[in-house]
C-alpha cells in the first residue's frame, strides 16, 4: 500500500512539473541575449532580429550598436555575450576567455565589401586599383592628381568612427597600421557619411556596401539617390582586366573587386543558449537569405548581381 501511494505521488509530482514548466528559462530558443553590432551591420541586424523573435517567441535579443573596438571590450567585460564583427577573436583574447574556461564559437556568416562613395557631380567614377590605395594610404590628396581637369578639390576621406570596422581596414590595408593621415576624419555614423559626401564634392566615404544595396529597403534607396558608387579597375586581374569592378555580389563573390572582408557572429556566452540558437539562426536559411538580400554575400547561398547605380 505505501509503494502505491509513493508510486502515485511520484506520478503526480512530474505531472505537476510538465504543466508548469519555467517559460524564463534559459535555451536555444529561450532566454536573452545581449550582443554588440557593429554600426555597420546595424541595418542588417535590424532585419534580422525581429524574424528571430518572431519565430522565437520566448527569446529576447538587445543589440548595442557601437564600433568595432567597443564590443571586443563589452566582450572581454561579460557585458555583452555575443557580437557581430568582421573578424575573429584574436589569440590574445582567445587565451582570455580559456583563462575563464570559456570556448568562444565564432563563425562566418558573409563576406561584405567596402564601397568607396563620392559626390554626383564628381567627374572621375572610376579608378584603378593603384589610385584607389594611393587615396587611401594618403598618397594622392588632391582629385587633379587623379584628373587634371577635376575641379573638386582636396580629397576628404569619411568614415563613421574610430574604432570601427572600417576604420581597422583601411588602417591595416592601406596605412600600416599607422595613424590617419591629416586628411582622414570619422563622423558618428554612417548615415553621417552618407550625408557629408553628397554636400561636399572632394570627399570620399568609406562604407559597408550592406548600406546601399538592398533595392526594396526605403533607407537604402534613399541613401543611394544621394551618392555614386566608385568602381575599380584592375588590370593585373587574368579574367577580363578592362572591365570596370563595382561592390556587386557576384564580384564580391569571386574576388575581383579588392576591397572585401568577412563577417563573423562571435558567441562568449555558454553553449545551448539563446547565443547559440541566434547564430545558427543567423548562419541558416532564414538568416542568410537576409544577408543575400540586403547585397551582402551570405556564407551559404547563391549570388547575384545588384545594380548600385546606373
Amino acid at each position: 500500500m505505501m509503494k502505491k501511494l509513493f508510486f502515485l505521488a511520484l506520478v503526480g509530482a512530474l505531472l505537476a512539473s510538465c504543466g508548469n514548466y519555467d517559460t524564463t528559462a534559459q535555451g536555444i530558443s529561450s532566454g536573452e541575449l545581449k550582443i554588440g553590432v557593429d554600426e555597420s551591420y546595424s541595418l542588417m541586424m535590424q532585419s534580422q532580429i525581429p524574424v528571430y523573435q518572431q519565430i522565437y517567441d520566448k527569446a529576447k535579443i538587445k543589440p548595442t550598436y557601437s564600433t568595432e573596438e567597443e564590443i571586443i571590450r563589452l566582450l572581454l567585460a561579460d557585458s555583452i555575450q555575443a557580437a557581430i564583427i568582421n573578424r575573429p577573436l584574436s589569440q590574445t583574447e582567445l587565451d582570455f576567455f580559456a583563462s575563464k574556461q570559456r570556448i568562444p564559437e565564432s563563425v562566418k556568416i558573409a563576406t561584405d565589401a567596402i564601397a568607396l562613395i563620392i559626390h554626383q557631380d564628381n567627374q572621375d567614377s572610376v579608378l584603378t586599383l593603384n589610385q584607389a590605395k594611393q587615396v587611401l594610404g594618403g598618397q594622392i590628396t588632391n582629385w587633379n592628381q587623379i584628373n587634371p581637369s577635376n575641379k573638386s578639390g582636396d580629397i576628404r576621406i569619411i568614415f563613421d568612427h574610430n574604432g570601427s570596422c572600417n576604420a581597422r581596414y583601411v588602417q591595416e590595408n592601406f596605412l600600416n597600421g599607422g595613424g590617419m593621415p591629416a586628411n582622414f576624419f570619422a563622423m558618428d555614423s554612417t548615415a553621417a557619411v552618407i550625408n557629408y559626401v553628397h554636400d561636399n564634392p572632394g570627399a570620399i566615404g568609406i562604407i559597408s556596401v550592406s548600406w546601399i544595396t538592398d533595392p526594396e529597403d526605403k533607407v537604402t534607396k534613399a541613401f543611394r539617390d544621394k551618392i555614386d558608387v566608385v568602381g575599380i579597375l584592375n588590370n593585373t586581374l587574368t579574367d577580363h582586366p578592362e572591365r570596370v569592378r563595382y561592390p556587386f555580389q557576384a564580384y564580391v563573390f569571386d574576388k575581383s573587386y579588392p576591397f572585401t572582408r568577412d563577417v563573423y557572429a562571435i558567441r562568449t556566452g555558454l553553449k545551448g543558449t539563446v547565443g547559440t540558437g541566434f547564430i545558427s539562426f543567423l548562419n541558416g536559411e532564414k538568416g542568410q537569405l537576409i544577408i543575400h538580400k540586403m547585397g551582402m554575400v551570405a556564407a551559404t547561398s547563391p549570388t547575384r548581381v545588384i545594380r548600385i547605380k546606373d
